[in-house]
C-alpha cells in the first residue's frame, strides 16, 4: 500500500472516531450500545473516493480503535460482530462508486446485519417478553444504523462534489 493511501486511511479512521467519541458524548446513547454519529462519513467517504479496498481497511481501523476507546464487551465473537466487521462492511459501499447513495445502502445495510447477528446471540436477554428476538434486534439496531445512512445519503453526495478526483 502507498504511503498515501496510508495517510488516507490514518486521517480518516482517526477521524471516525473523534465524531463517533463526540456523538458517544451526547444523549443519543442507547443502553446497550450504538449511537447516532457522524463516524461513518469519513468511512462512506473513503470507499467511493478511494476505493472499497481503502473504505474497508479504514472501517476496520476504525472498529479496532473503538475496542480500544471503551467498547461494550461480552464475548470474543460479539466483538468482532460489533466493532471491526461492521465497519469494516462499510466499506464495501465503494464496490458502487457511480451510485454512492445505492452503495451507503449496502453498506448500512451490511453494517446493521452484523450488528442484528450479535443482537440476536448475544443480547436476547434484553428483548421485552414476548417480542422475538430477531425482531428486536433488527429493530433496535436500525434505530442507530438507519438514521445513520440517512445522513450520509445527504452529506457523502455533498462532499464527493466539492473533492477534485483522486488520481
Amino acid at each position: 500500500m502507498h504511503l498515501r493511501n496510508l495517510t488516507t486511511v490514518a486521517m480518516a479512521a482517526a477521524l471516525a472516531v473523534v465524531l463517533g467519541l463526540i456523538g458517544k458524548a451526547l444523549p443519543l446513547q442507547l443502553p446497550q450500545g450504538g449511537s447516532i454519529t457522524l463516524e461513518t462519513v469519513p468511512i462512506f467517504f473513503v470507499a467511493f473516493w478511494g476505493g472499497w479496498r481503502l473504505g474497508v481497511f479504514t472501517g476496520l481501523i476504525d472498529g479496532i480503535l473503538q475496542l480500544f476507546l471503551g467498547a461494550f464487551i461480552v464475548h470474543p465473537i460479539q466483538v468482532l460482530l460489533d466493532y471491526p466487521l461492521p465497519f469494516a462492511l462499510i466499506g464495501l459501499s465503494g464496490l458502487l462508486p457511480k451510485y454512492p447513495r445505492i452503495g451507503i445502502l449496502f453498506g448500512s445495510l451490511m453494517c446493521w446485519g452484523s450488528h442484528v447477528i450479535s443482537g440476536v446471540v448475544f443480547f436476547s436477554q434484553y428483548a421485552p417478553e414476548g417480542t422475538p428476538v430477531w425482531l428486536y434486534s433488527a429493530l433496535y439496531n436500525a434505530s442507530f444504523v438507519g438514521p445513520a445512512a440517512l445522513i450520509n445519503i445527504i452529506l457523502i453526495p455533498l462532499l464527493l462534489r466539492r473533492m477534485p478526483p483522486r488520481n
